[in-house]
């Protein structure tokens, strides 16, 4: 028997009745020529929508690169958009947020010193009066120093060694290089998907390097005062970790794969808080050089959001795993063009659970070569998922 559905179209707001499943989508704000790119969404305490993304003429060769926001109240309509930090005369790139321990905002983002993605450093800013206007006010910001140790270095130096292959030679002598100078070593680290707030308190911010091409995870026990690196997430092209924790209390990252063919989703596990991480594997999952989140459901299902190509990001799909990611049963596409020269672009995806365990993603949204840029956020519940395209 056929399904009941209905769909309606209000003010570009899109929302349909499938069954009992429930889904929305709407473009944050109209469609512009400015390159809009790697959002992040958070739920506020108070169940408002906050998303943050970077804005300008260009990427990391901008210098009027901005970190913008936007807030949706909750139960109200539209997005109230602002400027959430804008450093004079530099890009400013990559940001994503999180509530510390003690429910506070914090934003943190790359500045990029010198155009190339392997000069960022690190900046934060912390808010714990972000309820009651549309945009935060800011009651304190800093850098956050990335500082690798020796044992970090040795990592990286025996991984070059054992290194053979024809191929990556000049790939490998230059990690040597850069791993020997003290600037290249704490400096270029940027992140991307969520921190991970563990239950006893630790957080850990995932990062990664253009330079070194891997990741690594920067931990901090104090709240945020201080951090310090894990050992490095050696691959080749592994890169934009985004953590999630099994029961066992097993960390898993997954990463974008900007190594070489065959292009997958990979993975990396730690089971000392995000100390130490197994060696870096492909999945048989595709990626074309796209970045990626997963999040843990309160129901303990685990859900990604991806590029589900090799090449191109023309098609983004959400998928349910019931076993903590050793498989994914389920999936239904959020966008999907054929592939070609007039297929559209929709990457970075951010993802959050509500408390009313409801779905929030957005995503970059490029709906063809050369067209207008917007961030696109829909609203879903799990059902939504589980029925399927």
């Amino acid at each position: 028997m056929m399904k009941r559905w209905k769909a309606k179209i209000r003010r570009g707001r899109r929302m349909v009745r499938y069954s009992d499943a429930f889904y929305e989508a709407e473009l944050i704000f109209p469609p512009e020529p400015r390159h809009n790119h790697a959002s992040c969404i958070l739920e506020c305490p108070n169940g408002d929508i906050l998303v943050c993304w970077y804005n300008g003429s260009g990427e990391k060769e901008a210098d009027d690169v901005r970190i913008e926001g936007a807030r949706k109240r909750k139960g109200m309509k539209g997005w109230i958009r602002f400027v959430m930090a804008d450093t004079p005369d530099y890009p400013d790139c990559n940001p994503c947020m999180f509530l510390d321990p003690l429910g506070k905002l914090w934003l943190i983002w790359a500045t990029i010193l010198a155009n190339e993605w392997d000069t960022a450093i690190l900046k934060y800013r912390v808010s714990s009066s972000y309820l009651e206007d549309a945009e935060p006010r800011w009651e304190m910001g800093d850098l956050i120093h990335i500082t690798p140790r020796e044992d970090f270095v040795e990592e990286v130096l025996k991984a070059c060694d054992e290194e053979g292959r024809e191929e990556f030679r000049a790939y490998i002598e230059d990690r040597r290089r850069r791993v020997k100078n003290k600037l290249l070593l704490r400096i270029g680290w940027m992140p991307r998907a969520h921190p991970l707030v563990l239950d006893g308190g630790r957080i850990l911010l995932p990062l990664y390097s253009d330079g070194f091409d891997f990741s690594l995870i920067a931990i901090s026990d104090d709240l945020g005062f201080s951090w310090r690196p894990s050992l490095p997430l050696i691959s080749y092209g592994g890169i934009q970790p985004t953590l999630v924790q099994r029961e066992d209390g097993t960390i898993v990252a997954y990463m974008r794969d900007n190594g070489p063919f065959p292009k997958r989703v990979m993975v990396s596990e730690s089971r000392d808080g995000g100390m130490s991480w197994s060696p870096v594997e492909k999945t048989d999952l595709p990626n074309p050089g796209s970045g990626l989140e997963v999040i843990r459901l309160r129901n303990g299902h685990w859900l990604m959001v991806c590029n589900d190509t090799e090449v191109g990001r023309n098609s983004l799909v959400v998928m349910i795993s019931e076993d903590e990611g050793r498989s994914w049963r389920w999936k239904r596409h959020l966008e999907r063009d054929e592939p070609g020269p007039e297929a559209g672009s929709y990457s970075y995806p951010s993802v959050v659970q509500g408390r009313d365990e409801t779905i929030h993603i957005t995503y970059s949204y490029h709906p063809r070569p050369g067209a207008l840029e917007s961030i696109k956020y829909v609203h879903f519940d799990e059902r939504w998922v589980l029925e399927g395209d």
